[in-house]
Order: C-alpha cells, then sequence, then structure tokens
C-alpha cells in the first residue's frame, strides 16, 4: 500500500453531484481514485486491502462502488439522507485518501489483461460495436458516474453489463436501452440487433 503522509484532510477537495439514478450519488474529488481504468465493488469482502474503499462501505446502506480516475459513483438502499450521505463520505474520503493506492489493479483487470486489451482480437463486428460504444455511449454514462461492459454478442443479441450509477437505475433500464440499441442498429445498419442488460 502507498501512503501518501503529507496529504492532509484539508489538502482532499470532494464535491457531490447527483445522478439520474436517485440511488447513485457522484463524487468529484482533486485526487484520482483510480488512475487507469476503472473499478466496480459490490461488497467489503471484495475490497480487503483497500481502507478507503471499506470505510466507504461501514456507511449505512451502500451497496455498490464505482471507481474512475477521480470519480466515485455510490450506489446505495436509501438508509441516509443524501445530506447525511454525502458529509459520511466526504469524512472517508479525506481520512483515508493519504494511505489509498489509485494505482490498484482488481481481479477482473488482471484476467483482461492477461486476454491483452488490445481489441484487435476480437471479432470485427465486436471491434465496430466497441468503438459505437466508446464514441458515442460511454463518455455519457461516465459523466453520470456509471459505464457498460459488453459480456457477448451473439444471434444479433449484444449483452451488456451496467455499472455504477447506470446499475439499477430506472432511465438506464428504459432510456438509455433503448438509445444504445437504436445507435447500434443505426451504426452496424443491422435492424436486428437486440441489447439486453445482464
Amino acid at each position: 500500500m502507498r501512503e501518501r503522509p503529507s496529504l492532509a484532510p484539508e489538502d482532499i477537495l470532494v464535491r457531490m453531484q447527483p445522478t439520474p439514478n436517485p440511488y447513485a450519488l457522484k463524487f468529484i474529488c482533486n485526487l484520482p481514485f483510480k488512475t487507469e481504468g476503472k473499478a466496480t465493488f459490490s461488497s467489503r469482502y471484495e475490497c480487503q486491502s483497500m481502507p478507503l474503499c471499506q470505510s466507504l462501505f461501514d456507511i449505512a446502506g451502500v451497496k455498490q462502488l464505482h471507481l474512475f480516475q477521480n470519480t466515485l459513483t455510490i450506489s446505495h438502499a436509501g438508509e441516509l439522507t443524501e445530506e447525511t450521505m454525502e458529509e459520511q463520505v466526504e469524512s472517508v474520503v479525506k481520512t483515508r485518501m493519504p494511505v489509498h493506492d489509485p494505482t490498484f489493479i482488481t481481479e477482473d483487470e488482471k484476467e483482461k489483461q492477461s486476454l491483452s486489451k488490445d481489441i484487435s482480437n476480437l471479432s470485427p463486428e465486436m471491434q465496430k460495436i466497441e468503438e459505437i460504444l466508446d464514441r458515442t455511449i460511454r463518455p455519457g454514462l461516465r459523466a453520470d458516474g456509471g459505464d457498460l461492459d459488453v459480456i457477448s454478442y451473439e444471434d444479433n443479441t449484444l449483452k451488456i453489463l451496467y455499472q455504477g450509477a447506470c446499475g439499477g437505475c430506472p432511465s438506464a433500464m428504459m432510456g438509455t436501452l433503448d438509445a444504445i440499441q437504436g445507435i447500434l442498429q443505426q451504426e452496424m445498419q443491422n435492424p436486428e440487433i437486440k441489447v439486453r442488460p445482464v
């Protein structure tokens, strides 16, 4: 674990932003939560060697953490008011950031690295789908504290996994899903494409 003891709580700036999901809050920090890639944790057990994330799971009602660059998205059960949640998250971030290592790599990332991040070994259809999603969909999802991963593409059906604020969000399940399907149908020139969340 890389310690940054020179950081004082007053050096750490945290700003909360609402998301389209009423059960997700996005926090922007002046320091990175994750320098490369993204990470999603759904339990305290998944982040055992990470004091920052473990302490966030100690806040009442926290169900999931999504870390991407200097953004932290917290999905919650609504047990606390938004103001109380904001205060508690800010307190945890300010006290735990000095011992947080933003260069951490998750087990999923290790597996993906071993399979190679290079999309050139994907089928031409999958390469095009990833390029379209990177260009049209993912920037908006990330701006709202979420993201998506492609799980599979078979028989004109694309299976995706929503992450961060997008997981369990009513607009992700309705409007966003329709938009993704429409964009892919148009850009792939294939009206048969269906998009399904997993």
